[in-house]
């Protein structure tokens, strides 16, 4: 696998060549890949912290956008979780996730996450040690479900 250079950014500290680059893929597979027409925009990139995986020529291969508390959930959030079709099958959809618990327990001292999880990819967030709390539900015409995840059951683990 080619270079990954990681970053975590305010929506203030991306550059515009950044944001497009990030908003390009999300259309890519969120609205054309998984056709579903919905308002991949929704406001909501200001608050956040962007985590990106560039290729040296700044593709973008993964990417995460993450909330504190309060900001999206009550309790912090992952969400809008990529990896460039291009990349996949290499592990970096887990290194996405490794890094974005780690953020949101290391750097923004959160105990709880939350996210809204596409119904195929349960077992996936649940190997990080989510638990599902919600029934199955359809959201933007694919089925979704809530699901958990609390420091004080996961402790043992620490991401990088």
């Amino acid at each position: 696998m080619e270079q990954v250079h990681w970053s975590i950014k305010t929506f203030e500290e991306l550059s515009t060549q950044e944001l497009y680059n990030i908003m390009t893929e999300r259309i890519n597979i969120f609205v054309v890949e998984q056709e579903c027409p919905y308002p991949e925009l929704d406001g909501k990139d200001i608050d956040a912290y962007h985590l990106v995986a560039q290729s040296e020529d700044g593709a973008i291969m993964a990417y995460a956008r993450i909330f504190q508390s309060g900001s999206y959930y009550e309790q912090a959030s992952i969400g809008r979780v990529i990896v460039n079709e291009n990349y996949r099958g290499q592990g970096l959809g887990k290194q996405l996730m490794r890094k974005a618990i780690h953020f949101v327990l290391h750097d923004l001292h959160e105990t709880e996450i939350k996210i809204q999880a596409q119904h195929y990819l349960e077992n996936f967030y649940q190997s990080f040690g989510f638990l599902s709390v919600s029934e199955v539900y359809i959201h933007d015409l694919i089925p979704h479900l809530d699901m958990l995840y609390t420091y004080c059951q996961n402790k043992e683990k620490d991401y990088e």
